[in-house]
């Protein structure tokens, strides 16, 4: 299979993951090419061992990792500046979005596979069947392992 057609094939599934990941989308279409840029540039390394669509999703995974710490760093200068110079305002947006935070800080305490599942099904409309091929696992696995993300979730919030 030529490259295009790898693109063809898997360029949905590559950002509806991403999609997944980042709830947005021209976030997602970008990390997307990147994928594929990736993949271009690292294909005489993948050795077959695994689904090419696992393969494009594992490198989707990592520069998402990557955009996170970007993220990050850029958040923490803008945060201290606005601190400085807006607190009154920050407190506000705090208490407004005091249940959201509850509600993230519920999934964040997740081991790292129940968050990736329960992320990919709840933002990203992955069927179980899509979310167990990504791991590697059958549609069950899928299945039980949101159901038991679910849970904590719901006990962490009674």
């Amino acid at each position: 299979m030529n490259l295009d057609e790898v693109h063809q094939k898997y360029a949905e599934l590559v950002y509806k993951f991403l999609l997944s990941l980042c709830n947005d989308r021209n976030l997602a279409e970008e990390l997307t090419q990147e994928t594929f840029y990736q993949a271009v540039k690292s294909s005489a390394r993948f050795d077959g061992s695994c689904k090419v669509s696992t393969w494009l999703c594992q490198i989707a995974k990592h520069l998402w990792y990557q955009e996170i710490e970007r993220s990050k760093r850029h958040k923490a200068s803008a945060l201290h500046e606005n601190l400085v110079s807006n607190q009154l305002s920050m407190e506000e947006k705090l208490f407004l979005n005091t249940e959201k935070m509850q509600i993230f800080q519920e999934v964040h305490v997740l081991d790292p596979v129940a968050k990736e599942v329960f992320l990919l099904r709840i933002t990203g409309a992955f069927s179980f069947r899509e979310i167990g091929e990504l791991f590697q696992k059958n549609e069950n696995w899928a299945r039980v392992t949101f159901y038991r993300a679910k849970q904590k979730i719901m006990k962490g919030r009674l």
